[in-house]
């Protein structure tokens, strides 16, 4: 699975998520150290998902990954080759920035093309959303990448990657990549709050995704599977009603928020 941005400030953030800590006896979500590695969270949290497991099947939905020798499994390990040339570009450093789905990367990318702070100042609720949401993509997206337990592309050689080789990654399975399901997500969320940004927000989705595959942390269909895992449980949530009151709340502060985010680029 892809990850300091001025407009989140650590100590407003950490009291404002504290506040809006969701209720009830939910368990939290299997850990996926993808998503829980350096980062991951802007503060630890007592939030909770909108689905407990079992609400999507994943491991249905998606089926297995290609194997290794068909077509599509090599043309995956091709393009894990190919992408190592990379190194030091301008699209390498932004996979890095992509890595940190809360900090430089991800949220303020779409933060940028939103021309709206997603903050606790301006935008708590959508904040707490997107949050909630990402913590979804851990329950939803591990029993999948458990149950086929697909080696991630980087184990077995020494090549460029745009994150340390942790240990971590040697046991943490490649399919479908959680970093994409959580931007591909993102992007549909906030495409739906701010209709006329769609297009800059899949397209924000859709790079992070891309990011896993330059970063050489996931195959190209791992990050597929993510977008397509992603918009079946987006679907699910929107049958919560909770999910739909905070939605309406959201779309209200963004449509009303005036301060734009800083430290975009021109």
């Amino acid at each position: 699975m892809i990850r300091s941005f001025t407009f989140v400030a650590g100590a407003v953030l950490a009291a404002g998520l504290a506040a809006c800590a969701a209720t009830g006896t939910a368990e939290a979500p299997p850990v996926d150290e993808s998503l829980s590695a350096a980062n991951a969270h802007p503060v630890a949290t007592k939030l909770v998902g909108y689905l407990k497991s079992g609400d999507l099947d994943g491991v249905a939905l998606l089926g297995p990954p290609p194997a290794p020798d068909s077509l599509t499994g090599k043309a995956d390990r091709a393009r894990y080759e190919q992408t190592r040339s990379l190194e030091g570009s301008a699209r390498w450093k932004q996979a890095i920035a992509d890595n940190d789905l809360w900090g430089g990367g991800a949220l303020k990318q779409y933060a940028c093309k939103l021309g709206v702070s997603i903050d606790e100042k301006q935008t708590p609720t959508a904040l707490r959303v997107l949050e909630r949401v990402e913590l979804d993509v851990r329950t939803v997206g591990k029993p999948a990448k458990d149950a086929f337990n697909r080696t991630r592309p980087l184990i077995g050689d020494d090549k460029p990657v745009c994150i340390p080789r942790e240990d971590w990654l040697k046991t943490n399975a490649s399919y479908p990549s959680g970093h994409s399901m959580t931007g591909w997500a993102w992007a549909l969320i906030l495409a739906e709050l701010a209709p006329q940004k769609a297009d800059a927000m899949m397209s924000v989705g859709k790079e992070i995704g891309e990011s896993r595959v330059i970063c050489g942390v996931h195959y190209a269909s791992d990050v597929e599977a993510g977008r397509i895992l992603a918009s079946a449980m987006v679907a699910r949530i929107h049958a919560d009603p909770q999910f739909q009151a905070d939605m309406q709340k959201a779309r209200a502060e963004i449509a009303k928020a005036g301060a734009a985010p800083t430290g975009c680029a021109a």
